[in-house]
């Protein structure tokens, strides 16, 4: 299976049922952020998710490791990622329960079916366009800049392509959480949970999960905090087992 392999590519190992991910460094590769929002997103029976901006299918993947139903279908707008993300999918004999599809965000509904999904989950870029932004067309800055769609339509389009009172999961930085609620709440999607994650126990939150409702009424319940390390080096107890892993390991 190997030969799935292009050149710069690793296979990296997710320590879950044996699954296994095609990744190059020379693009993205996934961070803690991917991890920590498959956790928290819930797909409990048989349910169709959609992923939006999927990358290299990391979501995807992870969450068919955690729920047994769910299936499946990735957004991708990068061909190499996508194709990555197929290949990945092969690698894992998921493909009756992953598709990968490439395309715009900005035509979600279009490409997937309007009204369709019980959850969509997104990790999208949280940079603004314009913030420390050197190549528009580059792999990295695709997913870490809003150079190719913004908040606004990874909104819109995942309360189009969502039933009512589906579930909307999405991990995001917290000086956006302004915006991110107003946006939720313009397109539909009423923000009902709230995780914020910190590095340490002292310092400040550097990420923000969050979950919303198509349809659903006003009122959100803010979660006890997430703290990533107990010291240097060393992950909380929540964390080790958040990725399925023994302090000791």
């Amino acid at each position: 299976m190997t030969n799935l392999l292009k050149d710069g590519e690793r296979l990296d190992d997710l320590e879950m049922k044996g699954y296994q991910i095609i990744q190059n460094p020379n693009r993205f590769c996934f961070g803690m952020d991917a991890v920590l929002l498959s956790d928290f997103a819930k797909a409990r029976g048989d349910v169709k998710a959609a992923d939006l901006g999927t990358g290299n299918g990391i979501i995807p993947i992870l969450m068919s490791a955690r729920y047994e139903g769910v299936h499946i279908t990735g957004l991708e707008l990068q061909m190499e990622s996508a194709d990555m993300a197929r290949r990945s999918v092969i690698y894992n004999n998921l493909e009756e329960r992953i598709d990968i599809v490439t395309g715009d965000i900005k035509d979600a509904a279009n490409l997937l079916g309007a009204s369709s999904f019980d959850i969509v989950t997104t990790n999208p870029p949280y940079m603004i366009a314009d913030h420390g932004l050197r190549n528009r067309d580059d792999a990295k800055t695709i997913a870490r800049h809003e150079v190719a769609c913004n908040l606004r339509d990874i909104l819109t389009q995942s309360a189009k392509l969502l039933k009512v009172k589906g579930h909307f999961y999405m991990v995001h930085r917290p000086f956006r959480l302004a915006e991110i609620f107003y946006e939720m709440v313009l397109a539909g999607i009423e923000p009902k949970r709230m995780r914020l994650a910190y590095p340490y126990v002292d310092q400040e939150p550097n990420m923000v999960l969050i979950e919303g409702i198509k349809g659903a009424k006003s009122r959100i319940t803010v979660e006890k905090p997430l703290i990533i390390y107990e010291k240097q080096g060393v992950y909380t107890d929540e964390i080790y087992q958040i990725y399925g892993k023994q302090k000791d390991e």
